[in-house]
C-alpha cells in the first residue's frame, strides 16, 4: 500500500482540547537504514510490525506494510532492535475532511511535536488546523527512524 501524507511542526497545544483520542506509542527499529525500516510499535496495549519502503524524491509517498501482532511477540521483537526507543503520545485531531496525527515526543525527544497528515493524492486540498506551523515534509531529521539515533535533545 501508498501511503501519501505531510508532516508539519506544531506551534502550540491547542490540538489537546481538539483531539478526539490519544494513545501512547512505544516504538524501536530492527532496521533503520534509509529506505527500508522495520518497525516494532506498542500502542496503547496492541503490538504492530511496520515495513516502509523509501520515500520518493519529495518526501511525500512511500510503500508501507503493517500487520498486527499480539502485544507478548511485540515486546519479545523489541529485544531485536537496534539502541534507542521512540516514545510519544499521538493525538488524533479531526479537521475538515482529514484527521491530523500529532505526535507529542517524550524521552530523549521531549519538546519535539509533529503533525502528519494522509492524503489519498499528492496534490489533495485538505484544511490546515490553527497549530500547523512550518512543513517538514521529506526533512530527514524529523523521521522516526532518524529521532531515534539522533534524539531532539541533542540538536544545535
Amino acid at each position: 500500500m501508498q501511503e501519501i501524507e505531510r508532516k508539519f511542526l506544531v506551534t502550540d497545544s491547542s490540538y489537546r482540547t481538539q483531539a478526539e483520542s490519544s494513545s501512547r506509542i512505544r516504538q524501536g527499529y530492527i532496521c533503520s537504514a534509509r529506505g527500508r525500516t522495520v518497525r516494532v510499535r506498542i500502542r496503547d496495549e496492541k503490538g504492530f510490525l511496520t515495513i516502509k519502503g523509501p520515500s520518493d524524491e519529495a518526501g511525500l509517498s512511500r510503500y508501507e506494510w503493517e500487520r498486527e501482532l499480539p502485544l507478548n511477540e511485540a515486546e519479545e521483537l523489541f529485544r531485536l532492535c537496534e539502541p534507542g526507543m521512540i516514545d510519544k503520545v499521538r493525538y488524533l485531531v479531526p479537521c475538515g475532511n482529514h484527521v491530523f496525527e500529532v505526535d507529542e515526543f517524550h524521552g530523549e525527544n521531549e519538546g519535539l511535536v509533529v503533525a502528519e497528515v494522509e492524503l489519498r493524492d499528492v496534490s489533495e486540498p485538505f484544511e490546515t488546523p490553527s497549530f500547523l506551523g512550518e512543513e517538514v515534509t521529506g526533512q530527514v531529521k524529523y523521521y522516526n527512524s532518524f529521532l531515534m539515533k539522533e534524539p531532539y535533545s541533542r540538536w544545535k
